[in-house]
Order: C-alpha cells, then sequence, then structure tokens
C-alpha cells in the first residue's frame, strides 16, 4: 500500500505532556557525550541566566518522535515501517528545554510526495509549553523504500 498522499496538511492532536527532567537531561547529556555543565549542574544553569538545567539541543527529538509516532502508526496513512529511513532532521530552537518543562507536541504533516520510487514524507512537530509558551519547532522528513 503506498503512503496516503491525502495526509498531507493533516494536524494530529497534541500529544500527552512530556515532562522534562534533570535525571533525563542528564541521561541524554552523557548518551551523546554533551561535556557542557549547564546540562548536569543546576548552579552552572542559574549563573548563565537559566532557570534550571537545560536539555542539549538535540534533546527535542525524544519528544518530536513521540509525534512523529502518531503517523507511522496511523494504519490510514500507509507507511510501512519496516520501510522507513530516517532523512532529515532540524530544529528551530525559541528556548532551551529546561528541567521542569511540561511540554506537548502537535504534529503536522507539511509534505507527501514521490521521488525514483520512493515516498518522502516531511513533519513539522511544534512544541510548546502547556501553557502555550512556543519551546522548539522540530522538522523531520523520512523516506519510505519503494518495492524491490
Amino acid at each position: 500500500m503506498p503512503v496516503n498522499a491525502d495526509f498531507q496538511g493533516r494536524v494530529y492532536p497534541p500529544t500527552e505532556t512530556y515532562r522534562v527532567s534533570v535525571a533525563k537531561i542528564r541521561e541524554f547529556a552523557e548518551a551523546v557525550g554533551s561535556s557542557d555543565p549547564v546540562h548536569v549542574d543546576a548552579e552552572v544553569a542559574r549563573v548563565r541566566g537559566y532557570a534550571d538545567v537545560i536539555a542539549p539541543p538535540t534533546f527535542a527529538v525524544l519528544i518530536a518522535q513521540q509525534c512523529d509516532a502518531q503517523l507511522i502508526s496511523d494504519p490510514e496513512a500507509g507507511i510501512d515501517f519496516s520501510r522507513v529511513v530516517h532523512g532529515e532532521q532540524r530544529f528551530t530552537h525559541h528556548r532551551p528545554l529546561t528541567a521542569g518543562d511540561a511540554v506537548v507536541g502537535t504534529l503536522h504533516v507539511d509534505t507527501v510526495r514521490e521521488a525514483g520510487g520512493h515516498a518522502m514524507v516531511t513533519t513539522r512537530t511544534e512544541l510548546a509549553t502547556e501553557q502555550g509558551e512556543a519551546v522548539c519547532t522540530a522538522t523531520s522528513t523520512i523516506v519510505i523504500r519503494g518495492g524491490e
């Protein structure tokens, strides 16, 4: 079944709240090899003007991929996950994700197109606090490999 091109323009409802914690930030910073103490030391973060430790910029992918899962798991979308290759990921940060943030994501399917026998889907996830403050825009392109 090919990817459903009618999904272009679809907006999914906001996800459940993701609570950004000191522990998750520390784990992620260690996993990506970040040595900046602003990710693990609250005092350093406060001296730099933040309320608490801040996440490395790519931490937003943890939340954005939960949003992308809404599309991937939607049977009407026609996406066979076993054929998905990650093509591109971009982030536009409006402010750092900070320990204590309660974040929701809204997934937008911006484009669905065919190229070289493969489908390409670009999504945009708007991450915001529960109060509506914009935190990050995550844009992702996946390629769904065509038949062999």
